[in-house]
């Protein structure tokens, strides 16, 4: 499965359990550790949890090797690392503290940004 396939696959299963908000970040041009990541909100806690597992065990009957998770145990950033695709799942708290999007942004060429 290519990198587009498993973005693909990994919003599905965030939308499968109605995650918030989803973005796909293309950071090809930005970084060598992988080529998107993708950003997600939930309700709460719970919620949070909830979805990440939902991407493991998703990628997980398709026969991808998830390299690992982080945060699970808080519940308020929980990391899902596919290799390909790295998967945020935030409370609407910490997303908007750690700002992502905005961090990994690619400017627009002729933009004040650029």
């Amino acid at each position: 499965m290519d990198a587009e396939q498993l973005k693909k696959l990994v919003i599905d299963s965030l939308e499968d359990v109605k995650g918030r908000d989803i973005v796909a970040l293309d950071v090809r041009d930005m970084s060598g550790v992988t080529d998107f990541m993708v950003v997600c909100s939930g309700t709460s806690n719970r919620h949070v949890k909830s979805l990440a597992d939902n991407v493991w065990v998703e990628v997980k009957k398709r026969g991808i090797v998830p390299l690992g998770m982080e945060g699970e145990n808080t519940g308020d950033w929980v990391l899902v690392d596919l290799g390909d695709v790295v998967v945020h799942v935030m409370l609407p708290e910490a997303r908007l503290f750690y700002d992502l999007e905005r961090l990994w942004q690619v400017p627009v060429p002729g933009s004040d940004e650029s």
